[in-house]
């Protein structure tokens, strides 16, 4: 099937559109439970300085990098990854290559994202139902919970995730497949995702971003305005509101003593002299901001050439920023310090613990809790949602180019492989081994090799001054004209340093680890599979275009010759 040029297929509707649309793919569930729990667990105040200079070292300039690369490729009618890499690759079978080993990435994230979503949903359900108990309507989501969410101390909020999720054995979740909650609630979050890709980038993307957006900031401001007036809700010392906010802007962490009472301050340079902050730093912005997963690329290829994407995308980076600094932070850290106090930092310090179960003990604490439970969990569902969909357009465009199937198709065969590893997550929930294995290898370690590949074809083989006169075009504002300086000498040099510490510190344990974890050892064998299959179709969909571009050439050259006869 040949491809349109940018202009006769898709595009965005407006700016606003495809700034909220990357907005949105990048403000996720990373916002507002990871970064919280990356802030507890490496020193408050001292985990923020190496993460605004990753913001301003790796976010920026590569979020810059995607965009160009994008909108090159949407320029020759490509708007999958092998078609965008190969477009400023100068059509080496190679760039194509690789493109569909990136593509791996969000096709891996849906797998497990989805069914993340569906807890979010369901836990914004079980508040709900609280909030309806008055009016006399019953319902709950959760074995031996009644509605509404409260069970009065940690341990019992823990013990309610674990039995939720299916932590307590593999297939669990299946043992009624037709009445239970998370599956049932799975497959309705896929079905969302994938109706809205299928309704396409202008019809179904942008306008649902145009409406969820709005939505997430307002949940986000009746949360935070509801936690900023607790005051000091507990009345112990050490536990309102402004010491939550120390918590997280001091760069000194408190240091207590076995009782739990604060006895003096850590160094701030005893924390940032441990290059696992770096490392976590830089890892968190790339989870956070979306960087070097696909979606930004994909997005920016149906970007008009026209139309501005410097100040387009260094707008989407600050209002992911914003959203995690000024949303996320400010809701959940002072919220937990105020409820749990200092002394209980550590154990809101993962994603899982911080989302699941200290917050809904906070809530069972706070006055209005449900109704403001209910609030929070939607906003994760929301925040969610517009992540997954951006994840799933890429998919859905290198299905349609690569193999030339038709939109419908597209979206029907990528939701079939998506759900294929989705049921790999619901199947081994034991301790969440399958989706900490997917989190880690997708969205941890995957776009760290992407970032070498993209970074190499961006700057070196396309060219820097291309790439800065492409982000020029249509531009509101200029980039600096130190940009390719900064992203071959500066961004790529901190990031090889950053992956290396890695892998000599945990490269060799997290193999070890790979061979003794059956679980993991099947989701790697997994996505090595699907990722071959990627790179496989893919020279085979680049050596179809090579021939239908030297036929464009032919036919080009017989339709001059003719005018020229004539």
């Amino acid at each position: 099937m040949a491809r349109e040029k940018n202009g006769k297929n898709e595009h965005w509707e407006s700016n606003l559109g495809v700034v909220l649309a990357v907005a949105g793919s990048a403000v996720g569930l990373g916002n507002f439970l990871r970064f919280p729990g990356q802030v507890a667990t490496y020193g408050g105040g001292a985990f923020m300085i190496p993460y605004f200079i990753s913001m301003l070292l790796v976010a920026i300039p590569i979020a810059w990098s995607e965009w160009a690369l994008g909108r090159r490729g949407g320029r020759d009618g490509y708007h999958s990854l092998p078609g965008i890499y190969r477009a400023a690759g100068n059509g080496k079978t190679f760039w194509a290559a690789s493109g569909g080993l990136v593509a791996l990435v969000p096709t891996g994230i849906c797998m497990f994202y989805i069914f993340v979503e569906a807890w979010c949903l369901l836990y914004a359900l079980q508040y709900l139902g609280g909030c309806l108990r008055p009016l006399g309507i019953e319902f709950s989501f959760f074995p031996t919970v009644d509605s509404g969410f409260k069970l009065g101390d940690s341990a019992s909020y823990e013990a309610a995730f674990a039995n939720f999720v299916g932590m307590n054995g593999d297939g669990s979740l299946f043992q009624n497949f037709f009445k239970s909650p998370v599956v049932l609630a799975t497959f309705a979050c896929a079905a969302a995702n994938f109706t809205l890709v299928y309704c396409g980038i202008a019809k179904g993307i942008e306008r649902f971003c145009k409406i969820a957006t709005p939505l997430l900031l307002l949940c986000s401001a009746l949360v935070i305005l509801r936690v900023a007036t607790l005051g000091n809700p507990t009345g112990v010392e050490g536990q309102s509101f402004v010491d939550g906010l120390g918590f997280m802007w001091n760069p000194s962490r408190p240091l207590l003593d076995e009782s739990g009472a604060v006895v003096g301050q850590t160094s701030v340079w005893t924390a940032l002299a441990n290059p696992e902050v770096w490392l976590a730093a830089t890892s968190h912005i790339f989870f956070s901001a979306s960087l070097c997963v696909g979606a930004i690329a994909t997005y920016a290829s149906y970007v008009k050439p026209n139309k501005d994407i410097a100040l387009s995308s260094l707008t989407a980076v600050s209002a992911n920023g914003f959203c995690e600094v000024a949303l996320g932070g400010l809701m959940t850290i002072p919220a937990a310090v105020m409820f749990l106090g200092v002394a209980n930092s550590e154990s809101f310090a993962s994603t899982f613990t911080m989302g699941f179960i200290v917050l809904p003990n906070v809530f069972g604490l706070m006055p209005g809790g449900e109704f403001f439970g209910f609030f929070f969990f939607s906003l994760l569902f929301i925040a969610g949602i517009t992540s997954s969909v951006s994840q799933a357009q890429p998919a859905v465009a290198w299905t349609k180019e690569a193999l030339g199937l038709s939109r419908g198709a597209s979206v029907a065969l990528t939701a079939a492989v998506a759900l294929t590893g989705t049921a790999i997550v619901c199947w081994y929930t034991k301790n969440a081994a399958a989706l900490d294995a997917f989190d880690f290898w997708i969205a941890t370690f995957m776009p760290f090799v992407v970032v070498f590949l993209q970074t190499a074809l961006a700057a070196w083989v396309w060219g820097a001054d291309k790439m800065t006169a492409e982000l020029d075009r249509g531009a509101k504002t200029r980039v600096p004209r130190c940009f390719g300086f900064v992203i071959k000498y500066l961004t790529t040099p901190y990031l090889a340093l950053v992956f290396a510490f890695w892998c000599f510190k945990n490269g060799s344990g997290r193999l070890a680890g790979v061979a003794q974890n059956p679980v993991e050892l099947k989701i790697v064998l997994f996505l090595v599979a699907t990722g071959a299959a990627l790179i496989w179709l893919t020279i085979r969909a680049s050596k179809r275009w090579n021939v239908e571009e030297e036929a464009t050439r032919e036919r080009d050259v017989k339709n001059e010759t003719s005018d020229v006869s004539a």
